[in-house]
């Protein structure tokens, strides 16, 4: 079950993809339906299935910087959450695209990881870059999932 890089391009793609339909559902529908939404994405392309995620968010800090759990994850998509008051809801902020900028690539039999920009635009055309890593493993029934997420805003020298 060797994976390619196409694979890896159509993950980055159904990622955020996921991302733009958890944004629209809770524009709809609310908290409530962008949380089913994103638990459905999680389930589909997320490797909690298998063990802990790595899951390093954009904008989490303290205690909860580490999400390796489906409800930490959840948490951080949506926000809205008791357990984690910090989170904003990453994936409800109004995205309505996703562009990947590879900086490289490492496959291995069933096991890859990619590193480079995510940018995300939102509905008032405002784009947000973030430096990611994503690590994927593929399951037994071939699906593509992500066991490794580790997301950071670009660094800004002083001076």
């Amino acid at each position: 079950m060797q994976i390619t890089e196409d694979d890896i391009e159509k993950a980055l793609a159904i990622w955020g993809n996921g991302k733009i339909a958890i944004s629209k559902a809770f524009e709809e529908g609310g908290i409530e339906a962008a949380r089913r939404v994103a638990s459905a994405n999680i389930d589909n392309y997320y490797g909690y299935n298998l063990g802990p995620v790595l899951f390093k968010p954009t904008m989490a800090s303290g205690e909860q910087t580490f999400r390796p759990t489906k409800a930490g994850a959840l948490a951080y998509f949506c926000g809205h959450s008791k357990e984690y008051p910090l989170d904003n809801g990453f994936a409800i902020m109004g995205w309505r695209a996703m562009e990947s900028i590879t900086s490289a690539s490492f496959i291995q039999d069933d096991v890859a990881m990619w590193m480079g920009w995510i940018k995300l635009t939102n509905k008032d055309g405002s784009v947000t870059t973030v430096d990611k890593s994503f690590g994927y493993k593929k399951d037994e029934t071939g699906t593509l999932r992500i066991v490794l997420h580790h997301s950071s805003l670009p660094y800004q020298p002083q001076g």
